[in-house]
């Protein structure tokens, strides 16, 4: 019986087949060549906590927040999640359990800074807005109560308003972002409305 053929081989560790055809090894993610298209499509498709919100909420969408909440390093908190593109989006209660996920999701973390050059000072400033967008979109798309730990360590919500872009067009709009971020695009100050996420080229100053 012929063997059937996944979109798993083996190199130095396991690899993964990425819609671009291009192979990720999850124990060797610097000699992976991966690129900011295939995390963009990754995160675009994935859903935050694990599908349990009202509507399919992307991590793209939510690292688009998160990069118009900061005040500065707004490339590194644009891609503060890039890992999840390759590894998913494991809640935290899971993560709890699983410590050598949290080993590899540090290499991979690892070689996203360095592929993008990004800034290892930026992740206190980062965690900052990024617990900001928490209590922000978790009022919004998850039932009440779960926010409730914003207000006891007075965590104040990021002031955006959730779009539930759908994949393609948090793919889409997070190119943008990382594309007017990298050419140093004017910027003005942050917008938020229904009917948009913060637009390219929007920040804050």
């Amino acid at each position: 019986m012929r063997e059937r053929t996944v979109a798993v081989r083996m190199g130095k560790g396991p690899q993964i087949m990425l819609a671009s055809g291009r192979w990720f090894d999850l124990l060797d993610p610097q000699n992976s060549e991966f690129t900011i298209e295939d995390i963009a499509h990754g995160l675009g498709n994935i859903c935050r906590y694990a599908g349990q919100c009202r509507r399919f909420y992307s991590v793209a969408e939510h690292s688009l927040y998160v990069s118009c909440t900061v005040e500065s390093y707004e490339l590194e908190a644009l891609l503060h999640d890039a890992a999840e593109a390759f590894l998913g989006d494991i809640t935290r209660p899971l993560k709890q359990l699983l410590p050598d996920y949290k080993r590899i999701e540090k290499n991979v973390e690892a070689a996203i800074y360095e592929r993008f050059g990004l800034d290892p000072e930026s992740k206190e400033i980062v965690k900052a807005a990024d617990l900001r967008v928490l209590a922000a979109e978790q009022s919004q798309v998850m039932p009440p109560g779960t926010d409730d730990w914003a207000v006891l360590t007075r965590v104040i919500p990021a002031p955006i308003k959730i779009s539930y872009l759908s994949p393609d067009e948090s793919r889409q709009a997070f190119l943008r972002r990382f594309m007017d971020l990298r050419a140093h695009a004017p910027t003005s100050t942050a917008q938020y409305a229904p009917a948009f996420v913060c637009r390219p080229g929007h920040q804050h100053r």
